[in-house]
């Protein structure tokens, strides 16, 4: 199986976990459980199943693009986290890991929004 997520696909994760991620996790499906349960924490942070919405059709191109970015974000640090042995340190893994972490809590501070959420539900 492989590409399980409703918002980020293997692809996407792929290029925010950065070309030193382990072979392992960049092979097609690794991702696939750990993209539905940061799916899951997605929807339960903000309140909102979007992935219901998404499956629906109902989110506009130009705005999925945040879900897309969210989840992908988190993914990717969970692979990071279960194999660092493609970084040169463990330091500059940590680092993609903390950039990454600023742009998932960004991201849902945006999600979490109510104002945020009326606005991408009338587009």
């Amino acid at each position: 199986m492989a590409n399980a997520g409703q918002f980020a696909q293997d692809a996407d994760i792929n290029l925010r976990a950065g070309t030193k991620s382990s072979a392992t996790t960049q092979a097609a499906g690794w991702y696939d459980t750990i993209i539905l349960d940061v799916e899951a924490v997605i929807n339960c942070m903000t309140r909102k199943d979007w992935s219901a919405l998404d499956s629906a059709s109902t989110l506009n191109a130009s705005i999925r693009g945040i879900l897309v970015d969210t989840g992908a974000a988190m993914a990717a640090i969970q692979g990071i986290i279960w194999d660092m042995s493609g970084w040169d340190t463990a330091i500059e893994a940590e680092d993609a890991i903390t950039v990454l972490r600023d742009i998932v809590n960004r991201n849902l501070m945006i999600l979490k929004n109510k104002d945020v959420q009326t606005f991408i539900l009338k587009l």
